[in-house]
């Protein structure tokens, strides 16, 4: 597959992803999804009383490193790391996919306005609405765009770290009442559509193609 068809095709699954988001987000917005996201919830959610402290606060760990300043910490870390990779371009990408798909997420939760779970007391500080989830949202975001990014001997080990951030991201936050299945989903749609128009903006694997990427 050529340069152009290659991106031609990141664009189509942006957009695929884009719809996706939209579909879940009618979804939810619809209450459809309420009794997915109940039994999701009252499967996985943990209380103070029932759940190991350990296991609590490992996920407490996982949910603050993946939203606010410590969120922002390791982004600027990854971008001077993807500097190195590819160059600036690439680090603009990954800081400019990371910020706008952070906003677009923000505006979200002010637009739709669902309410937080209320199964069980919140495990986490939450000062929001519900829906997207902010930390799927930017996991999605980071992580898949850093593993597209990385040269070929890192690759594998960076698609390993993304499935394991967004994985960790998510069952976080419904294990800590914090979130709905469904609102993890829909930012998680969201973040990979923002990481697939960055990865169309610096060129699919084109700093590989033309042997700037530093291994």
């Amino acid at each position: 597959m050529n340069i152009a068809a290659n991106r031609i095709a990141i664009i189509r699954c942006a957009l695929i992803a884009a719809l996706l988001f939209a579909l879940v987000s009618a979804v939810a917005a619809a209450g459809c999804a309420d009794g997915f996201d109940r039994q999701i919830s009252a499967a996985l959610a943990m209380t103070a009383d029932s759940a190991p402290q350990s296991w609590i606060l490992f996920m407490q760990g996982i949910s603050w490193i993946g939203g606010g300043l410590p969120r922002w910490g390791i982004v600027i870390l990854l971008c001077a790391l993807v500097w190195h990779w590819c160059g600036p371009r690439c680090a603009v990408a990954l800081g400019g996919a990371s910020l706008l798909a952070n906003l677009a997420s923000t505006l979200l939760k002010i637009a739709v306005g669902r309410p937080r779970p209320d199964l069980v007391p919140h495990l986490d500080h939450v000062s929001s609405a519900s829906y997207p989830s902010g930390h799927a949202t930017s996991a999605a975001a980071v992580y898949l765009l850093l593993a597209w990014l990385a040269p070929p001997r890192w690759r594998t080990a960076a698609w390993a770290l993304a499935a394991t951030m967004i994985i960790l991201n998510a069952f976080s936050r419904i294990m800590l009442g914090v979130h709905w299945a469904s609102d993890i989903v829909g930012g998680t749609l969201l973040g990979a559509a923002f990481a697939l128009i960055a990865v169309w903006w610096v060129g699919p694997r084109g700093a590989l193609q033309t042997g700037t990427i530093r291994e």
